[in-house]
């Protein structure tokens, strides 16, 4: 599980769901590396050029209902 990166999200999300409100982010460490519009989106550019496993992607959204999609499956929070 790609812990570090979802811990990062939930410490950032505020400010994250200000500026990506509703897209799908793609985060490798602590940063964020691609925006998209789906999540199938986000997964089919992002594998491009990352290894699955290796890159979390998480639709931006305030509060405290989360859904993450992993990039070796998909996960519910």
């Amino acid at each position: 599980m790609l812990e570090q990166e979802f811990q990062w999200y939930l410490k950032n999300q505020g400010e994250l769901a200000k500026k990506y409100l509703n897209k799908f982010i793609v985060i490798k460490g602590h940063e964020v590396i691609g925006v998209y519009d789906s999540n199938l989106d986000a997964l089919s550019e992002t594998k491009k050029k990352h290894q699955m496993g290796t890159f979390l992607i998480q639709q931006c959204t305030p509060g405290q209902e989360v859904q993450t999609f992993y990039s070796n499956r998909v996960a519910f929070k």
